[in-house]
């Protein structure tokens, strides 16, 4: 029989699982050029409805690969950002390679790797959730639309801090994102509290 969590607990674990995805826009903001507020909707859509559909999908899954998948998710998510930000990294201390052009850095396939590297959790925790017999259908709206609004205003926000400091930024961003996917994995082997 499936119970339903509280209201504070869902709003909860969706700031938590949204925290990712911010910090990735806001520092996919730091290294782009003007970004159109078209750009922003699609970053901040991709990963909202990510985040409706992974802890979906886990949840149908049950427990049947959450061993599996608990196991893997912290590597997935640190090899992801740790490539994307070693890119921007190099790119940010080359002097002579020109900022990242926002069509590049929203391209289908860095999009793709951004996307899957930040909702990864999310489908562990509708694992977790089927698990313990707890409905997906509304907590994972929460978790969409948390996650939609907090990568709208990452991004936003990374991007004008990031014009003004152009190349630094760049650098700075890249090394959050690789620090970022160190931090997840840390945490998943238990050495971060």
């Amino acid at each position: 029989m499936s119970q339903n969590m509280d209201i504070y607990s869902v709003l909860l674990l969706s700031v938590g699982l949204a925290m990712d995805a911010f910090s990735v826009a806001l520092v996919a903001g730091f290294g782009m050029g003007k970004v159109k507020l078209a750009d922003s909707l699609k970053v901040s859509g991709t990963f909202g409805i990510a985040h409706v559909i992974m802890p979906t999908a886990g949840w149908f899954l049950g427990s049947t690969v959450l061993g599996l998948i608990q196991r893997w998710d912290h590597w997935i998510a640190f090899l992801l950002l740790a490539f994307v930000g070693g890119k921007m990294l190099m790119e940010g201390l080359d002097e002579d390679a020109e900022d990242i052009n926002a069509n590049e850095l929203l391209g289908m396939a860095s999009l793709l790797m951004f996307t899957v590297a930040v909702s990864i959790d999310a489908l562990a925790v509708g694992l977790s959730y089927s698990v313990q017999g707890l409905s997906i259908w509304v907590p994972s709206l929460y978790m969409g639309v948390g996650t939609l609004v907090f990568t709208f205003i990452g991004l936003n926000i990374g991007n004008r801090t990031g014009q003004r400091f152009g190349k630094q930024a760049q650098v700075f961003g890249g090394l959050v994102l690789i620090l970022t996917g160190l931090r997840i994995t840390l945490a998943h082997m238990g050495l971060l509290g």
